[in-house]
């Protein structure tokens, strides 16, 4: 898979942003906060867009594809709304052309192949490779909508659990749960781990790893009822920054620490 931006992605995209943007300052905090390299480009709204998105293109140091996702997420992970017509046909348009190149957007601003799915693409790679500093900018990115969109926050944090746990089964042969959701996922791997301990500390540490399946549990129950409210077209539960603030950091919490313990050896060699 190519990590270009097609042509036609690139012409809906330009025409979808300015639209919805109108503004050059606006365009050019979105594109710099994005990773797209360079001077702000001459020219219209669109034509800005454009000449950007296809200098991410023409730079070698740069994955397009991964700029493209960040720059189109904050538009196309909110809810079409009647008090902006352009959202759902704009979003639309741009589904639309990705599907037309095999391409697909998925939520917190990740392009893959049609079919596939972000951990498939991004995450299992930084996890097999023990890219730490990749998984941190995911939760970065995740922190950065606490306040802005905290269900976005909290689905994206759950996503990350399921996909470190699915690629510890897959990297180690274990047997995939029927019951593909984070709290079957987690089980396997816990177990997995080998987390017997020094029996002079083992109800300590019990208790602790206890609190750690609450809350991979919490989390992905967070997630499942978010997702089944938009899935039902209704308002989602409330969520206030603090309590999503609080599911990032403890997810983050945990995959750091199964990573060490999974990676741990061979990244100290």
């Amino acid at each position: 898979m190519t990590n270009k931006i097609p042509n036609s992605v690139i012409g809906a995209v330009s025409s979808v942003l300015a639209q919805y943007y109108y503004s050059h300052s606006t365009l050019n905090s979105l594109f710099m906060e994005s990773g797209a390299p360079g001077n702000v480009p001459e020219g219209n709204c669109e034509t800005k867009c454009s000449n950007w998105l296809r200098r991410c293109n023409d730079d070698p140091a740069v994955d397009p594809l991964q700029v493209l996702g960040q720059i189109i997420q904050k538009f196309m992970d909110q809810e079409p709304n009647d008090w902006n017509q352009k959202i759902g046909p704009g979003q639309e348009r741009i589904r639309a052309s990705l599907a037309k190149n095999q391409l697909a957007y998925q939520l917190n601003g990740f392009i893959t192949l049609v079919g596939a799915s972000p951990a498939a693409k991004s995450l299992a790679g930084y996890f097999k490779a023990g890219d730490f500093s990749s998984i941190e900018a995911e939760f970065d990115r995740a922190i950065s909508q606490v306040d802005r969109d905290p269900h976005a926050a909290i689905t994206a944090a759950s996503a990350i659990i399921e996909a470190l746990c699915k690629t510890y089964i897959e990297r180690h042969g274990l047997e995939m749960p029927s019951k593909q959701t984070i709290g079957p996922l987690w089980k396997v791997v816990q177990q997995h781990l080998g987390l017997n301990v020094d029996p002079t500390l083992q109800d300590d540490q019990k208790r602790i790893l206890q609190g750690l399946a609450s809350i991979v549990d919490g989390v992905g129950a967070y997630r499942t009822h978010i997702g089944s409210a938009h899935g039902r077209g209704i308002e989602p539960p409330k969520v206030v920054p603090s309590e999503a603030r609080l599911a990032v950091h403890a997810s983050h919490t945990i995959v750091i620490f199964v990573m060490e313990r999974w990676l741990g050896n061979r990244l100290a060699c």
